[in-house]
């Protein structure tokens, strides 16, 4: 599997863009089209739920040597030997975490991802020890509609401040990407653009062949 460094583009299993498709048949053609990191996003799915659809995916990321993230359920990334987990501001900082290595397990190799969506929040989530941070909502996005945008202002600023693997995510598209990239990002993560495309496979390529080589 690719080092964090290494990985460009990350994309996702959401569950509130299946549409009724197999979450395993998609983690697939994300895999395919050359997807880096894979998160499973399942809000508000009860964690049985999560489990099923983690169990799923996770043979085919493996087999693909992609990296799987668990956004919010640390207990379940443990348990199922993911590789990742992703936690948002209020699942960290709130819940009266400092420092990842409170999270660590003797032995275990999971890493950390956070979100953050203002240069304070990014310098808490570095000297909180992640090992990767999400850089948005880059733009207005229907994954999380009550966000406000942080727009490339924040993401120039993460170029210029931040030395560990982070990620512009939020309303990124085909259309916007060289905005993105011109601003300094060099990893991205996309949902919808991927996930709503008629063939997601095909998609993933047209973001992979545009990011900069690792």
């Amino acid at each position: 599997m690719k080092s964090l460094a290494d990985c460009r583009l990350y994309t996702f299993v959401d569950t509130a863009y299946l549409a009724g498709r197999d979450p395993a048949l998609i983690a697939r053609q994300l895999c395919d089209g050359g997807s880096d990191l894979i998160q499973l996003r399942a809000k508000n799915a009860p964690l049985d739920e999560v489990r099923r659809l983690a169990e799923a995916i996770l043979p085919v990321t493996q087999d693909a040597g992609v990296r799987l993230v668990i956004n919010d359920h640390l207990a379940l990334a443990r348990e199922l030997g993911a590789e990742l987990c992703h936690l948002g501001q209020e699942d960290f900082f709130d819940a009266g975490h400092q420092h990842v290595d409170e999270l660590r397990e003797s032995g275990s190799r999971l890493q950390f991802g956070l979100s953050t969506h203002a240069p304070a929040q990014a310098a808490r989530a570095l000297a909180a020890g992640a090992d990767y941070i999400a850089i948005g909502p880059v733009y207005a996005t229907g994954t999380k509609p009550t966000a406000r945008p942080v727009t490339l202002d924040y993401v120039r600023w993460a170029a210029a401040q931040v030395s560990i693997p982070w990620f512009a995510i939020g309303g990124i598209n085909l259309t916007n990407l060289d905005d993105v990239l011109a601003a300094g990002a060099q990893r991205i993560c996309v949902v919808s653009a991927i996930l709503n495309a008629p063939d997601v496979a095909a998609a993933c390529r047209e973001f992979a062949c545009r990011l900069p080589p690792a």
